[in-house]
């Protein structure tokens, strides 16, 4: 009911926004005589707020049109190249100009985006910085709302099985490293240490953990409290709904984007207040630099997806209640996790020192239960002033992370460091 309710209050508002983000171009534009009018400028901030708060934010494009490398500019060109019905491999394919010298082969990157409320578009800046120097994949997982009924469901032992088929797939040409953050840290971990179980050939060179809750019970923030002072059944019983009709996945039962974004906005709700404020203010001075940032931030972060109820509610289970993967209880159709027999795929984990969604140490305890690789094959960072996001976007991530990540993708690929790629004893 909760889902339908808000699908009518959508109804209501969409021309408000609309009305209001018109009539603040008029206010706005040179050509219009109103622009010239008493608190012009006033009246359009304030109409223009109105309509981003109102309007709808669909999922965003990647705008990475080209990337400059040391051997010169390289055209971007995202492509799907393999699908599942929750999920998407997009391949960032590159284009050289013709005045660019050859690259030579690169390092082969898949980054596990987060499952967990925004689109995959969230990492931008990740992608688009770690494109200078790499080859890079993505997993661009869809909206739940979006997946017909008759798909079947989706869990987060799918989840290790979808990670599990891309890095097969990938990782069977010319090595792969994986990079996972937030919350794919725990399902990525699973997917490397259930195929290092087995025996598997073509594992992950290596696997960078950036700020995710491998172990929720080190340092835990508001996100993990909230899932410890609530039962399973009242997280099934109050944030699960069934997706309204207009959707392909009628039916389907989901936690809702907007329940999720109603929850990011709660966690800092004065941040997102002076920011909604210094928009207004850029708008009113004409600071037209400030203001179109705000816009960028913004149309990213209001854009939000339904994630299936099956897998939401086993994350929940898993990760943040009974913290089966550092207890070593958690079993995948049968199979344990062990993330002791990871052997050959070397481990990197970052942290922000800030970090108000997983805290310090959470990321950092993948080290205490990886105790099949040696010394020289694990590494951590803890990233000094960073909070959550600045660990994969924005200044620290440019300039402190990325090169942190690329020199040891490279220390730890065969066809880089001059290394051969040798088995463990007994593997």
């Amino acid at each position: 009911m909760l889902y339908h309710l808000h699908e009518m209050q959508r109804s209501v508002i969409k021309p408000v926004s609309e009305w209001a983000g018109a009539v603040a171009q008029l206010y706005a534009s040179p050509y219009s005589p109103l622009s010239y009018t008493p608190l012009s400028r006033r009246i359009s901030a304030a109409l223009d707020l109105t309509h981003r708060l109102g309007k709808d934010y669909e999922k965003p494009e990647w705008r990475i049109p080209s990337v400059e490398t040391a051997q010169g500019p390289v055209q971007v060109t995202p492509t799907v190249v393999a699908e599942h019905p929750f999920c998407k491999l997009i391949h960032f394919q590159r284009t050289p100009a013709p005045q660019s010298k050859a690259a030579g082969p690169l390092p082969r990157i898949l980054v596990v985006a987060p499952l967990s409320g925004h689109h995959a578009t969230l990492l931008r800046d990740t992608v688009r910085t770690l494109l200078v120097e790499h080859e890079v994949w993505i997993t661009d997982w869809v909206d739940a709302r979006m997946v017909p009924l008759e798909l079947g469901a989706f869990s987060l032992d799918d989840y290790v099985a979808v990670v599990q088929h891309f890095t097969r797939t990938l990782a069977a040409e010319d090595g792969l490293h994986l990079i996972s953050v937030c919350q794919p840290t725990v399902p990525v971990m699973a997917a490397v240490a259930l195929m290092s179980s087995a025996d598997e050939p073509n594992l992950p060179l290596t696997m960078t953990m950036m700020g995710g809750p491998i172990d929720a019970r080190e340092c835990p923030t508001e996100v993990n409290n909230l899932a410890n002072n609530h039962t399973y059944s009242w997280f099934e019983r109050n944030v699960i709904f069934n997706v309204p009709e207009r959707y392909p996945g009628y039916l389907r039962r989901v936690y809702p984007g907007f329940l999720q974004h109603a929850g990011f906005v709660a966690m800092n709700p004065n941040r997102h207040m002076n920011s909604h404020y210094d928009y207004f203010q850029h708008l009113v001075v004409g600071d037209g630099d400030s203001a179109e940032a705000h816009r960028e931030f913004y149309d990213e972060y209001n854009a939000v997806l339904d994630l299936a109820a099956e897998y939401y509610l086993q994350t929940i289970r898993v990760v943040f209640q009974e913290f089966l993967l550092p207890k070593g209880g958690w079993d995948i159709e049968g199979q344990r996790v062990r993330p002791q027999d990871i052997q050959q795929t070397a481990l990197l984990t970052i942290e922000g020192e800030l970090d108000d969604i997983s805290g310090l140490g959470q990321t950092k305890a993948a080290h205490k239960l990886c105790t099949g690789l040696k010394a020289e094959q694990k590494d951590h960072y803890e990233v000094p002033g960073a909070g959550h996001y600045g660990i994969f976007s924005g200044r620290r991530w440019r300039t402190q992370v990325a090169p942190r990540i690329a020199q040891f993708v490279r220390a730890h690929d065969p066809q880089f460091s001059g290394k051969s790629k040798a088995r463990p004893n007994g593997r």
